[in-house]
């Protein structure tokens, strides 16, 4: 702490000076999917032998669901972790605890560039921090829209593609978003790392995870659920939709649903004196959140998946399980256009009606987000922009 006050007072800084920038790049990550979509970011900067700096903002930190993907990745650890994040639950003051302890971080390293991906408000701050102290931003899976201004994530999409110098798009769509905004930063689509990680780990979660055998499960003989949205978890009606949903699913298609807990949603359904209803639905079997091998196993072999998340949306695409989805839009519409994916609110019929149809749904539709090399198109325009300024 003393450190960083001493380089503010004697330099009476608030940005930095090109000239005092290190040839580097920082990394944010801070939930669940951001760790696996920069598994292959992070792989490809040690492969290339470049100077960089993972930042977990620690906005869900918990071990299995964080600290446990590192090592199921074969990750290091990261170099910084915010460990005083969790206890903020308002947007605001979580955001601002993670720009604060990421800037501080950022005035010690001094990166060229940092990169952060997603939506999530750990992505934001990295953003703002950066874009505060004129150092580059780049920005993965920008582009994306699902224009529900209701959600948190569509605000820090928006603003993040607006503060970014380079904006990592999947595919032409968020090309088009990000042309229709005004978005002023250097345009690269480059596919999805999500795809990288995907592919690079499936063959791994085949030969180590054990998931499967675990449970007493059979291929395509279970469906996965998860749920976390905050307009989904923390609204008892829309919760309750949810659970009466898959309550008719489990009954009447005869199916063991394996639904991960996300902390988020047994903390909701505690409060909301729902989670013995839940417990006592037949077929529904609650589990822990798993590491990231047991869940890429879990639903490689699944029949059904059931989600609001959006990167379990894109995971299941790219490996070509059915999805329905407990939202009313989605930013990957592309999963939309190909059939591989079906939005059904909260509705309890929505969702049984949903998931019958989707169970007759041929899996032969073509991954919409990148042929797996994002990570080395992403490193290759993030190098040459910070370090040659040309691209």
């Amino acid at each position: 702490m003393k450190k960083y006050n001493k380089l503010e007072s004697q330099n009476h800084i608030k940005t930095l000076s090109q000239k005092i920038l290190k040839r580097k790049i920082g990394l944010v990550v801070g939930t669940r999917p951001g760790i696996v979509m920069f598994s292959p970011i992070i792989r490809e900067c040690k492969k290339r032998r470049i100077n960089h700096f993972v930042i977990h903002a620690g906005q869900h930190y918990s071990a299995n669901m964080d600290e446990d993907f590192f090592k199921d990745l074969k990750l290091d650890k990261p170099r910084y972790r915010l460990t005083n994040v969790r206890r903020y639950k308002l947007h605001g003051s979580q955001t601002a605890r993670m720009i604060e302890g990421i800037e501080k971080i950022l005035l010690k390293e001094r990166p060229k560039i940092l990169l952060v991906g997603g939506d999530a408000n750990c992505n934001l701050a990295g953003a703002l921090a950066a874009r505060k102290l004129q150092i580059k931003v780049g920005h993965i899976e920008a582009g994306e829209r699902s224009y529900d201004w209701r959600m948190p994530e569509e605000h820090n999409r928006v603003i993040i593609d607006h503060i970014s110098d380079l904006l990592f798009t999947t595919n032409k769509k968020g090309k088009s978003n990000l042309r229709k905004d005004g978005a002023r930063g250097k345009i690269c689509i480059t596919g999805n790392p999500i795809v990288d990680a995907a592919y690079q780990n499936k063959d791994i979660a085949y030969l180590r995870s054990r998931v499967l055998e675990k449970f007493g499960l059979q291929p395509e003989e279970y469906f996965v659920m998860t749920t976390h949205r905050e307009e989904n978890v923390d609204n008892r009606a829309n919760l309750l939709g949810i659970l009466n949903g898959i309550r008719k699913v489990a009954c009447d298609l005869n199916k063991t649903i394996i639904f991960t807990i996300h902390p988020r949603t047994r903390t909701r359904l505690k409060k909301f004196r729902l989670y013995d209803f839940v417990k006592k639905i037949p077929n529904v079997k609650i589990i822990q959140p798993v590491g990231y091998l047991d869940f890429i196993r879990l639903i490689t072999y699944a029949k059904l998946i059931m989600t609001d998340s959006g990167g379990v949306q894109q995971e299941s695409c790219i490996l070509g399980v059915p999805c329905i989805t407990f939202r009313d839009n989605t930013e990957w519409t592309e999963t939309l256009d190909i059939g591989a994916n079906r939005l059904c609110g909260t509705n309890s019929e929505a969702i049984f009606k949903n998931a019958k149809d989707m169970l007759r749904k041929k899996n032969d539709w073509k991954n919409p987000f990148g042929s797996g090399d994002a990570a080395k198109k992403i490193i290759s325009l993030t190098s040459k922009y910070a370090f040659e300024e040309v691209i």
